[in-house]
């Protein structure tokens, strides 16, 4: 068995450091924040959500597989398998901000010994482990690439909330500098990994070399740029459908049922880590990406349009009390990251409202922190609008919010049944005019033609 660090203890870093240690391997965890690293040598989750990962914690840290440190160079100084999961972000420019990623890419070769593989799981632009890493690596080193040590690109390809089983549902691609260093990460992960059958896919289910990290990089960035743009094709419909009086989603379903469709579902927002950054990523490594960038602007559009919606099935929101149903970016999940809730609080803040914001998952002081303003079900509201698609949203009714005067359902989770007597519309349905694109881009929301690029 081998001696792996895993570098980032995060909500994707920390079950798999989990995963590997009990597969027999010994592990160590590293991780920058000290309060991590403790947490984690006590056996104890440091964030919350991951069905799982309590008991696998507690039973591999039981056994001493997995221990947990902040100093990256001296664990690595001891492994010959490191795997590097520190996220790569996107800054208020749109463009890629390197420095946690650097820094842990430093501190790796700091401790690099001849013979060791690094992989790198973390989300990258089109080249960056060749060009950028694999040169760091060496820097810090003083070793060869591809003489005295491999590299590898393995993209993480789970969801929080849903990570172990992700690892045994999805291929693990992988691509290496060269044939060899794909080649012992294959090997790594088939003596980790335990799949599940896929009659689906067109290859048996496992470990897929995809023969460079190039290529590797782009089957993680193609995989959630497709999403984007299916989702924001999917707005586009769903805004048209409006106008004319029709109900999309029925309309999805019919079309989906010719193989060669596969329409996503309209929604208020799209949020989480992934999906909203990476197309980023992609036009980072093709400056000439027109699709991409434009998706992203229709999808980052949603909020203040959905306001627009709510503003005209309810009118004036002036001083009226607007609740927000959901802070979280989706349901089941307590996570904000690139939620919806805060464009739709500005927006409705724009229109002269009052924005509170309920969610199941978080308590007052929670929502405070994020500069929300809690709302309590029962408590008085004019308008109110589902940005995130809460389970418990689904049974929620006029009842449940005194006063309510139109509902604007961003998710289309709300039973309509619930709501007679109550103008209610999801976004998708037919009903109250939307704004047309025409207005969208007089407003400035998104522009159909020389969008920006990203280089």
């Amino acid at each position: 068995m081998a001696m792996v660090t895993v570098v980032g203890l995060g909500k994707i870093g920390l079950p798999l450091a989990v995963t590997i240690a009990a597969a027999g391997h010994h592990v160590r965890g590293a991780d920058i924040d000290p309060r991590v690293a403790a947490a984690v040598a006590a056996g104890v989750p440091p964030f919350p959500g991951e069905p799982g990962l309590a008991g696998l914690l507690a039973e591999v840290t039981g056994e001493g597989t997995l221990r947990a440190t902040t100093d990256t160079a001296a664990a690595v100084a001891d492994s010959e398998l490191i795997v590097i999961v520190v996220p790569l972000v996107i800054g208020a420019d749109r463009r890629p901000d390197y420095g946690a990623l650097d820094a842990a890419v430093d501190a790796v070769g700091a401790g690099l010994r001849r013979g060791s593989l690094v992989i790198v799981e973390t989300t990258l632009p089109v080249h960056t482990t060749r060009q950028r890493i694999t040169p760091r690596l060496a820097a810090a080193s003083g070793l060869r690439p591809g003489t005295d040590f491999g590299v590898c690109h393995s993209p993480e390809r789970v969801s929080s909330g849903t990570v172990f089983a992700d690892l045994a549902r999805y291929p693990k691609l992988v691509g290496g500098i060269d044939r060899t260093s794909g080649e012992r990460a294959s090997a790594f992960y088939a003596s980790v990994l335990r799949f599940t059958e896929r009659p689906d896919l067109p290859r048996p289910n496992g470990v897929w070399d995809l023969g460079s990290a190039e290529a590797a990089e782009l089957a993680k960035l193609a995989e959630t740029t497709y999403r984007d743009v299916n989702i924001a094709l999917a707005n586009e419909f769903a805004c048209f459908a409006q106008d004319a009086g029709l109900d999309l989603l029925p309309i999805i379903e019919a079309a989906n049922s010719q193989p060669f469709s596969h329409l996503h579902r309209p929604g208020i927002a799209v949020g989480g880590h992934c999906i909203p950054v990476y197309p980023w990523l992609y036009a980072v490594g093709d400056p000439a990406a027109r699709m991409p960038v434009l998706a992203r602007e229709i999808n980052d559009a949603m909020p203040a349009r959905a306001v627009r919606m709510l503003v005209a099935l309810a009118g004036d929101l002036r001083g009226r009390r607007a609740v927000v149903l959901g802070a979280a970016y989706r349901g089941g999940v307590k996570e904000t990251a690139f939620s919806g809730v805060l464009p739709v609080v500005r927006a409705l803040a724009e229109h002269g409202a009052v924005p509170l914001v309920h969610d199941p998952l978080y308590d007052d002081a929670e929502l405070t922190a994020l500069g929300l303003r809690p709302y309590h079900l029962g408590e008085p509201c004019d308008v109110a609008i589902v940005q995130a698609d809460h389970a418990e949203y689904a049974r929620i009714g006029p009842a449940d919010l005194p006063g309510v005067a139109a509902l604007l359902d961003g998710r289309s989770v709300t039973d309509p049944a619930l709501w007679s007597g109550v103008p209610r519309l999801a976004i998708g349905t037919g009903g109250t005019a939307s704004p047309g694109p025409e207005a969208m881009a007089r407003d400035g929301q998104y522009a159909f033609a020389g969008a920006p690029t990203v280089t």
